[in-house]
């Protein structure tokens, strides 16, 4: 099985193939589950196929959909840096009158990145999270040991020059490319060789 990237509103999402399953990389906005469930059968995918949601960061147009998934039997994979980040869209949500019902984290499962390698293998997927803050304090990207990488909002490694001073993007590129990933998947760009 392939990753599979779904394109169903704002923001691009990924189905990572897993133990029985798929490990489901970000959502979109609150409001958009009925299109993302038109998307993934158009897949050939049900709800009951994906086994964890995990969000790169918990703005609005990352997670939106994880309460729904949660009431669907999915489970919430949560890095202990996103921990206390994990409300920060409730206000946002009830300012634009959507249909959100804020998480429930105590239903989550919390590990830190130093943990992910092995939970990740639990599920067959070979790879770890690593903590990327330099777009959002809680921001995490999953890198797969076959050269995938998803890093949700991270400026792209192309604009590095642009900026003048942004040691924090600067350090979290360092690091991924440690990994020497072969496919950059990013949320709002075209995925990167």
């Amino acid at each position: 099985m392939q990753t599979i990237r779904l394109k169903y509103g704002n923001t691009s999402t990924f189905l990572v193939p897993s133990r029985g399953g798929y490990l489901l990389v970000d959502t979109d906005y609150a409001g958009m589950f009925p299109a993302f469930c038109r998307c993934i059968k158009q897949s050939g995918i049900r709800i009951s196929d994906i086994i964890c949601v995990l969000a790169t960061h918990y703005h609005p147009d990352h997670m939106g959909l994880i309460p729904e998934l949660m009431k669907q039997g999915v489970k919430l994979l949560l890095a202990d840096k996103q921990k206390d980040f994990v409300h920060f869209s409730d206000y946002i949500f009830a300012r634009d009158g959507l249909p959100f019902a804020p998480i429930d984290e105590t239903q989550a499962t919390v590990i830190s990145c130093e943990e992910s390698r092995r939970f990740l293998a639990g599920i067959d997927i070979s790879g770890e999270i690593i903590h990327t803050p330099s777009h959002s304090p809680d921001g995490i990207s999953l890198i797969l040991d076959s050269g995938e990488c998803f890093v949700g909002d991270l400026e792209p490694f192309e604009y590095l020059d642009a900026y003048e001073k942004n040691d924090a993007l600067k350090a979290d590129w360092t690091r991924i490319r440690g990994f020497r990933p072969k496919q950059v998947f990013y949320a709002h760009a075209a995925p990167a060789e």
